[in-house]
């Protein structure tokens, strides 16, 4: 099985409990205006990333506590995510994932089978009109944080802004997290 990958962080606190390893999936159907993403809302093919060799990355990333899948909407890609989240979870990491979806409107059982493997489920379209920097791991007041396992619970969520900027070899800059102002960025240098 393969993921249609937009990127990936070897590491980063902004993105759930721990420093984690970020998959950003490429394809969104939902379109919110305001997305902090919009260059994953395609479903062409950006990479094309086999289990293997995403778990290949996420073994030789050191003392991280889990893996965050972000997009893009990763129950796009639910199946292929599933699987990656068990091989995750073998490894005794945690699974954080972000989706526009609502937890009633994940029905199908590809989608019950990634829920089955996720720690942290941040759930919710995001509205722009409601947006908000205070909220932990959320960019909207609509949104909500689901705690499917005993892994995490309310006191390991960070209160206020949580950024990080990343440079690249290459000199690019990666910012991540849940800024003040996004609009502000390029998108060339938002992840």
């Amino acid at each position: 099985m393969e993921v249609n990958v937009a990127r990936w962080l070897p590491r980063s606190a902004a993105n759930g409990p721990g420093e984690r390893f970020v998959l950003w999936t490429q394809g969104c159907a939902l379109a919110c205006p305001g997305c902090w993403n919009p260059d994953t809302w395609s479903f062409a093919p950006r990479e094309r990333m086999t289990m293997d060799a995403i778990d290949a990355l996420v073994a030789e990333t050191s003392g991280i506590e889990g893996v965050t899948f972000t997009g893009g909407e990763p129950f796009a890609q639910a199946a292929p995510l599933a699987e990656l989240a068990r091989r995750v979870r073998r490894r005794g990491l945690s699974v954080f994932v972000f989706t526009g979806h609502t937890l009633d409107e994940i029905r199908s059982p590809a989608g019950r089978a990634l829920l089955a493997e996720v720690d942290v489920l941040v759930s919710g379209r995001f509205v722009q009109e409601r947006r908000s920097v205070q909220l932990a791991w959320r960019g909207s007041h609509n949104q909500e944080v689901h705690f499917l396992t005993e892994r995490y619970g309310l006191a390991d969520m960070p209160s206020g802004e949580h950024v990080e900027l990343h440079l690249w070899p290459d000199g690019r800059v990666v910012v991540t997290g849940f800024p003040e102002e996004p609009e502000a960025l390029s998108s060339d240098s938002r992840a």
